[in-house]
């Protein structure tokens, strides 16, 4: 298994960890894919795919509908993607992805988080090219062949395909996106979930006492509501569990 695998591997139960916090990120999606390209999911390919992990988090409907509707309102504010670099203790590199309609805000509280954690936010430029951006589906597997898939789509960019008990995955570079799920969509393959993810290129091993000291700051820039994702290049000691 390459890369992609592994990465699955360690961030599978932490990414949707919490309900609320699965709902609120699902929350921010849909409104920035319905200011994008309307709330209509037959002509916006990016609300398709929101309204698709809305359903693997069970999203309730009612929820889903609610949120395309107050997001189609003028008056909702939008909000913007801003991507954190910086450094935990022990030179671990951090990528913080967010979504949000005070910049201020998020600013100071991703500042006081490495602060307080004991690491350091970098300028725009210094961590971002040690991980590999890449688009990510997983499938339902059901009557499908792995195989037949990894070859239908080396064509459409994919790189890396496998499967596990939560279905086929396939991953790509990030601008494979569109052709991709295109090609799923034509080809009538339900696509369960898909999204973007940045895989370190290298990972870093350290002891269990100093992977504690990056938990810490991980911890808590997961907590805060602007975040969506946080990346990092620790080599996690205990992957199994995560």
């Amino acid at each position: 298994m390459g890369r992609a695998f592994e990465f699955r591997k360690a961030r599978k139960m932490k990414r949707w960890s919490a309900m609320s916090k699965a709902f609120t990120r699902i929350g921010k999606d849909i409104v920035m894919a319905v200011k994008e390209g309307g709330p209509d999911p037959d002509s916006n390919s990016r609300l398709r795919a929101v309204i698709q992990n809305a359903k693997a988090v069970n999203m309730p409907k009612d929820n889903v509908e609610r949120a395309i509707k107050r997001a189609s309102d003028k008056s909702q504010g939008d909000y913007k993607e801003v991507i954190f670099e910086g450094y935990a203790p022990h030179g671990i590199a951090i990528l913080v992805e967010t979504a949000t309609d005070n910049n201020t805000r998020t600013v100071a509280n991703v500042r006081a988080a490495f602060n307080k954690c004991d690491g350091s936010l970098g300028t725009s430029g210094s961590v971002v090219f040690m991980f590999d951006h890449t688009c990510t589906f997983r499938v339902n597997a059901e009557g499908q062949d792995v195989e037949e898939i990894e070859l239908e789509f080396i064509d459409f960019g994919a790189e890396e395909v496998f499967e596990d008990e939560d279905g086929i995955h396939i991953y790509a570079p990030f601008e494979s996106y569109g052709a991709i799920q295109n090609a799923l969509e034509e080809k009538e393959i339900e696509i369960l979930e898909s999204g973007f993810d940045r895989i370190p290129q290298v990972t870093k091993e350290i002891s269990p006492e100093q992977e504690e000291d990056v938990n810490k700051l991980l911890e808590r820039l997961e907590e805060d509501d602007d975040v969506q994702n946080v990346f990092h290049t620790m080599k996690s000691s205990h992957t199994e569990e995560e």
